[in-house]
């Protein structure tokens, strides 16, 4: 698997970019390697569980379908591009160009998306509401960023929204290895002067009707916040149709209560963030592993990966794993705290942690869920 090294100066980066302006960052990966072929790529996208669409503009027409496909016979040779979204779930070596933007933290991370297209081929000009690194890699892509401001918004297609002209701060011709970032609420468009293949980095920016719709569910699902509104010292009234503004804020004060406990409110948000809004490739081994199997592979050197896009994540020392909360001894913290920021783990990573059954029992348990495996 390739090692990419990226060229940015983090601090910089993030004092003077993330989030307020776009950047083309040059040679961003020096002499670029492609992950994946386009082939490989096509081929993900005649399965079921990937999310994948054909977006074309033909004869002055947008279309939009969606996979899996059975081929791409009837497709010409302008005009249209495959787009493949979490394709580091599918792909181990892409994986790899997720690594270099872990400093922004993996809560933030979204997933991989892959575009592959020829000549002409796009999805117009449009706007985004998260931040995104766009990587060229084969081929040459033309594209085009403008100003944040307010742009008038239309569907050519009910799968597809775009936005009116807009000129253009960066308007350059990206090569292989080189990067775009773009903020959200930046409109922007890309074009390939030729075939090319396009690593879209995405990053999860949950909105506040998600965050209090999840947690709601989580309410729900967990019977919680049976609480009733209650009101001993009732003022009367004389119109009955008024609501006192001393109600409106004892409402207001039971559904804050709620959000500030804060192990009701740490446990919702591990669980929350730490499920994947794309399928991933679960196969649990069968037979399941003992313990003691996973012990003495782990000492004859077998290396324990990470499946693929899986999320797992540290909240207020609480470890969640694809909405799961582990329950962990804290005299393995150490352990756990590698198991989660690696995606291989060898024998001597772990150290006495080998030998605390409870910690192998947990390790073991991963394993059975197909959250981590040896490749047999």
């Amino acid at each position: 698997m390739t090692d990419y090294q990226l060229n940015i100066n983090w601090p910089d980066f993030i004092k003077n970019f993330w989030q307020k302006r776009p950047l083309l960052i040059k040679q961003g990966f020096t002499n670029f390697i492609d992950p994946i072929s386009a082939d490989d790529l096509a081929g993900l996208a005649m399965e079921d569980e990937v999310d994948s669409r054909l977006v074309s503009f033909q004869d002055g027409s947008w279309n939009v379908t969606h996979g899996p496909f059975d081929n791409y016979e009837q497709l010409g040779e302008t005009g249209w591009s495959l787009l493949v979204q979490a394709v580091n779930h599918w792909h181990y070596p892409s994986t790899a160009l997720l690594a270099p933007f872990r400093v922004l933290s993996d809560w933030r991370i979204d997933d991989l998306m892959v575009s592959y297209s020829v000549p002409a081929g796009g999805v117009g000009p449009h706007i985004d509401q998260y931040d995104v690194f766009i990587i060229q890699g084969l081929g040459r892509r033309h594209w085009r960023v403008g100003e944040k401001k307010t742009l008038k918004q239309h569907c050519p297609h009910p799968d597809l929204l775009q936005v009116e002209p807009f000129a253009a701060i960066i308007d350059a011709q990206l090569e292989p290895g080189d990067i775009l970032y773009i903020p959200p609420g930046f409109p922007h468009e890309g074009y390939s002067i030729e075939t090319s293949l396009n690593y879209s980095v995405g990053f999860r920016s949950p909105t506040s009707r998600e965050l209090f719709s999840s947690f709601a569910d989580y309410l729900i699902a967990n019977d919680l916040g049976s609480y009733h509104y209650s009101d001993p010292d009732i003022a009367t009234r004389d119109n009955p149709a008024m609501i006192l503004p001393t109600e409106l804020t004892e409402i207001q004060l039971i559904m804050q209560q709620l959000l500030a406990q804060p192990q009701i409110f740490t446990h919702w948000f591990g669980t929350f963030i730490s499920q994947s809004r794309h399928e991933l490739d679960i196969a649990p081994p069968d037979p399941s592993y003992t313990v003691e199997q996973v012990i003495q592979l782990l000492r004859q050197g077998n290396t324990l990966y990470k499946l693929n896009g899986l999320r797992t994540l540290c909240v207020a020392n609480q470890y969640f794993v694809n909405g799961e909360q582990l329950k962990s001894p804290k005299s393995n913290i150490t352990a756990i705290n590698i198991l989660f920021e690696k995606s291989e783990i060898q024998v001597d990573m772990l150290g006495n942690a080998l030998n605390n059954h409870y910690f192998m029992q947990l390790v073991t348990k991963l394993i059975n869920d197909g959250y981590w495996y040896f490749n047999d």
